[in-house]
């Protein structure tokens, strides 16, 4: 391994891009966690064993791959930018001769399912992640019912907030029941602007993600994710009208509400996941064994 590059200093980083012609790309969310000990801390917060899998989305010029490297982890790197690939290249020729570590380039948004299918799983996943990265990332990946047995992303704390917000919070949202239905989220620390360079405007969070034990805990994972989407689709609706708006229906909307118990009046931010997951299995069962009960009883 060549460590020709100090992650932590944000002017050697500044005089190294600037010798390769190479920019920050705001649409890209890029900045680089320039804390050692905090690279180190989720690092370990992977719980990594040597020879673990784990796939990191935008390594950048490979701070934390390095640290994953040096604990004996295998690394799939998903990077988009080819600055940072050729980069990466440079830094660790050996990793990749060695097939430690591989670089995907493109969106990972687009490249991890072939990745996936190719047969190789991964342990864990890792990356600093821009809110919309992240929440296609997790709800990607769970709609497909891939999970791993540990997440640590870092994000900005208003999304860490967002994933994190429980029943009745005014972030609690689709996103937040998606994360929570799937895993177990843990803040593993906070960091201050002054961590990453550049310097964002706001402080970010590093959360864990383990699997949920009883996950699934539905009958149909396509009615849930579909059912879930439709109940935040309009906040200030009631349960009732965002599902007529969705079965174009009111009468199958209140057949369902009264299968699962569910106030045709309530709002979506006041119903916990268990709530949401019952009312997707009485979605499940009108729609797959009928509804005559109701109509006649």
């Amino acid at each position: 391994m060549i460590q020709a590059i100090d992650y932590d200093s944000p002017s050697f980083l500044k005089t190294f891009m600037d010798a390769r012609g190479m920019a920050m790309q705001k649409k890209f969310g890029q900045n680089f966690l320039v804390n050692p000990s905090a690279r180190a801390k989720i690092a370990d917060g992977m719980n990594l064993e040597r020879g673990m899998r784990v796939w990191e989305i935008g390594p950048g010029l490979g701070a934390l791959t390095f640290e994953l490297l040096k604990r004996g982890a295998f690394v799939t790197a998903f990077e988009i930018d080819r600055g940072f690939i050729q980069v990466l290249e440079t830094v660790f020729p050996d990793e990749i001769a060695q097939n430690r570590l591989k670089i995907v380039a493109g969106d990972v948004l687009k490249t991890w399912k072939t990745e996936y299918d190719s047969g190789v799983k991964a342990d864990c996943l890792c990356g600093n992640l821009p809110y919309n990265i992240a929440a296609k990332i997790v709800a990607d990946t769970v709609s497909e019912s891939v999970r791993f047995n540990r997440c640590v992303f870092t994000v900005q704390k208003e999304v860490g907030q967002r994933m994190t917000a429980k029943t009745g919070s005014p972030l609690y949202s689709s996103f937040s029941v998606l994360c929570r239905w799937a895993y177990d989220i843990k803040p593993l620390m906070d960091l201050a602007a002054g961590s990453f360079w550049p310097r964002p405007n706001v402080a970010s969070q590093v959360l864990t993600f383990t699997p949920a034990a009883d996950f699934p805990a539905c009958k149909s994972t396509e009615r849930f994710l579909t059912l879930q989407r439709a109940l935040f689709s309009s906040r200030r609706k009631t349960v009732k009208n965002n599902l007529t708006a969705l079965y174009k229906d009111a009468e199958k909307a209140e057949l369902i509400l009264k299968r699962a118990g569910i106030h045709p009046a309530d709002r979506a931010e006041n119903l916990s996941v268990a709530d949401i997951l019952g009312l997707a299995d009485a979605a499940y069962e009108y729609e797959s064994k009928g509804h005559t009960d109701e109509q006649h009883g």
